[in-house]
């Protein structure tokens, strides 16, 4: 690939980029399945010319299909969905022979789909995925539940238009409402062209003294992302440059409030620690934060039912 003029974007060791006079070439690599990106079809010929060159391959034409990923254009833009996917999740988990044994597989294949096309399971694929190593009835009627939701909501994807062409992000985090638990629930989502392309709903490591921490904590993990997300696309030949913060929006004005504030006179090492990120990304102008009402917070389905 380097030989032909391809580079490895930085970030993604598995996305090739060629920039020439006529446009560019974006070639997605997994294992022995590839994904290419042109702005002209003779473009995607001479890649392709090229590639059979060094490798025996199959020209599957137009994608329809990538990873277990269904591609399907509309008139309104690119979706993304994997009812096939969910099909089979409901045929091989029909009937549970060794529930422990099953309760793994079931939860492993529901974290393929969270992680791909179904940020909207996500926060219930989490909680449920600490259970593996003993699962009880509670459990599995919940694993119960979830399948049956994907069952009606088979034919769900996300949707990608041509605008807004710009990455934002949104965070939040609950706090602890339940006793037996210690730790918070982070989640954040970040979208581009109004369909989500980044998502993440786990449970915090540390344990937050207040609303604010666990908000804070959500904010640093958002700021990560954002901070990988944007060098990515730095990379990509299309997008406008040079890119501009990322826009985070958190619904806790006292964590934005601390996010912004030079000083830290806390004590908590971790929240520290946190507070500096998150002041070095927002001064080299890598995010910036901003308020959103909780009614409009994206993230919100990320941290609870």
């Amino acid at each position: 690939m380097k030989s032909n003029g391809f580079k490895i974007n930085e970030y993604d060791k598995c996305v090739y980029i060629k920039g020439t006079t006529n446009g560019y070439v974006i070639v997605c690599l997994y294992v022995d399945d590839m994904l290419i990106m042109c702005s002209s079809h003779d473009l995607i010929m001479n890649t392709k010319n090229m590639l059979k060159k060094n490798f025996d391959m199959k020209d599957m034409r137009l994608s329809d299909v990538i990873l277990g990923i269904k591609i399907s254009r509309t008139s309104d833009g690119i979706v993304l969905s994997q009812s096939h996917y969910v099909e089979s999740i409901l045929r091989r988990f029909n009937a549970f022979e060794n529930p422990p044994l099953e309760y793994a597989r079931v939860i492993g294949s529901l974290m393929y789909l969270t992680n791909c096309t179904r940020p909207d399971i996500a926060y219930s694929v989490s909680k449920l995925s600490r259970f593996t190593s003993n699962p009880s009835t509670d459990h599995w009627k919940a694993v119960t539940r979830v399948l049956r939701y994907l069952k009606y909501t088979m034919n769900y994807g996300i949707l990608y238009t041509r605008y807004p062409a710009v990455l934002e992000g949104y965070c939040d985090a609950n706090w602890i409402s339940d006793t037996k638990y210690s730790k918070s629930t982070s989640g954040f989502i970040f979208t581009i062209g109004g369909g989500a392309v980044s998502w993440k709903s786990s449970k915090q490591t540390c344990i937050a003294r207040s609303t604010m921490e666990s908000e804070f904590i959500a904010l640093d993990k958002a700021g990560e992302e954002a901070e990988w997300l944007r060098n990515f696309l730095e990379d990509i030949p299309c997008w406008n440059k040079p890119m501009p913060a990322v826009m985070i929006h958190c619904d806790s004005q006292s964590a934005i409030g601390r996010a912004q504030s030079s000083m830290y006179n806390g004590k908590s090492r971790h929240i520290r620690r946190r507070h500096n990120t998150i002041r070095q990304l927002i001064s080299n102008g890598v995010i910036s934060v901003d308020y959103v009402k909780s009614k409009e917070n994206l993230a919100i389905c990320l941290r609870k039912a």
